[in-house]
């Protein structure tokens, strides 16, 4: 018996970024015509730059003060643009349809008191009992529902509370991948009928100290806020972190026509992989990736959001390789706007590609040495390759 396939679309977009909070803003923005300044902060964290939370009433889409308390920034923001992602697809208030959806978070590591950290390893300088001292603080000084905000399916928990999306619940954790992998999972789930409509995405908070300071263990940070994310010869300057709350709202086109809903874009496919990046496997990854999405080399009605990192040799050869595929196709570095959010990078790109293909209206240059796009974009590919493992890559097209 053949299997039915089934087309699946993109009917809700929950997006915040430092450059604003919701679909709107960011699409009166990028598609404004205007050159775009970003928002970063090279001060607080010297001399690493980041892109910050912007300005944000919680209560708007988490209206329980005790819910908010509970949670730490980076699962108020994730909990925060699923609402608004559910709220843009029209289902926020239709509890039947939450009760039913399924739900795909990509996540972290959940999120640390920095304060209490500082305290232990203080501490620690003046006592050789280390074991008994890290016992003590950690009974006396840690409150406890920080331990619940560690947990990295709390967001996907506070989710279902606070907005009622009681389907199926997966939460993937590996940086970049994760988030790559979430949009995959639901695209196959949907596109082979076992699930209907789906709520994925991811959240993730640039102004931490422990990511800050776990990146710069690879000597993998910009320590230069005044370079471009390119420089002259094509290779990347660094990587800045990038506070990114992105989720989508993804629905079989039947089930999107049956309730009248409006579309963004069809999701034609996505696909992930990781492996060895060493004597071209990178390259030879992407390659397939690309052969099995059907992103073929495009012209100007395409627009590629490349997810680079901006570690410098890695991004170097995606953008060459971005370059030699697509060779005239406008190129977008999501990362030299918003910075780099590590598992909600994938979804951010997607959610700025589904904008734009929306919009109807060229995209502004992200960045310098960015070519203008001379007119709207038909289709979209969006990419991302993970710091240390993980590709993807996405092809969306706009419906008629």
């Amino acid at each position: 018996m053949t299997e039915t396939r089934h087309a699946v679309v993109v009917t809700g977009v929950g997006l915040v970024t430092s450059l604003g909070v919701g679909r709107q803003e960011h699409s009166d923005k990028l598609m404004g015509g205007s050159p775009l300044l970003k928002r970063t902060d090279s001060d607080r964290f010297a001399p690493y730059t980041v892109h910050p939370l912007p300005e944000i009433d919680w209560s708007e889409q988490i209206p329980r003060r005790g819910d908010q308390r509970q949670m730490e920034n980076w699962q108020r923001l994730g909990v925060y643009s699923a609402g608004l992602a559910l709220d843009d697809a029209g289902l926020k208030d239709d509890l039947e349809a939450c009760a039913s959806m399924d739900m795909i978070v990509a996540a972290g590591g959940g999120e640390r008191d920095i304060s209490v950290d500082t305290l232990i390893i203080e501490e620690s300088r003046k006592r050789n009992d280390r074991e008994q001292l890290l016992n003590e603080k950690l009974t006396t000084e840690l409150r406890p529902t920080l331990f619940l905000a560690q947990l990295s399916n709390l967001l996907a928990g506070n989710i279902s509370i606070v907005h009622k999306v009681t389907g199926s619940s997966r939460t993937l954790m590996g940086e970049e991948g994760a988030g790559i992998s979430a949009i995959e999972t639901a695209h196959a789930r949907i596109a082979a009928g076992q699930s209907t409509h789906c709520l994925v995405g991811g959240a993730f908070i640039a102004e931490r100290f422990d990511m800050l300071m776990a990146m710069e263990a690879l000597q993998s940070l910009g320590k230069n806020p005044g370079e471009p994310f390119w420089n002259s010869d094509g290779q990347a300057n660094g990587m800045n972190l990038g506070t990114s709350g992105a989720f989508l709202v993804l629905e079989s086109l039947e089930h999107a026509q049956a309730r009248g809903a409006h579309i963004y874009a069809r999701l034609d496919a996505v696909l992930a992989d990781r492996g060895q990046r060493a004597d071209g496997g990178m390259e030879r990854r992407l390659e397939n990736l690309a052969d099995g999405t059907g992103a073929s080399a495009t012209g100007a009605d395409t627009i590629v959001f490349s997810g680079a990192s901006g570690l410098p040799d890695l991004s170097a050869r995606e953008r060459a390789f971005l370059e030699a595929r697509f060779p005239t196709t406008p190129l977008r570095t999501i990362g030299a706007l918003f910075g780099h959010s590590l598992e909600a990078q994938f979804p951010t790109a997607m959610a700025l590609a589904c904008l734009a293909l929306d919009a109807g209206s060229p995209v502004t240059p992200f960045t310098a040495g960015e070519a203008v796009a001379q007119e709207a974009a038909n289709s979209a590919i969006v990419t991302t390759v993970g710091h240390v493992r993980g590709e993807g890559i996405a092809r969306l097209t706009r419906m008629p």
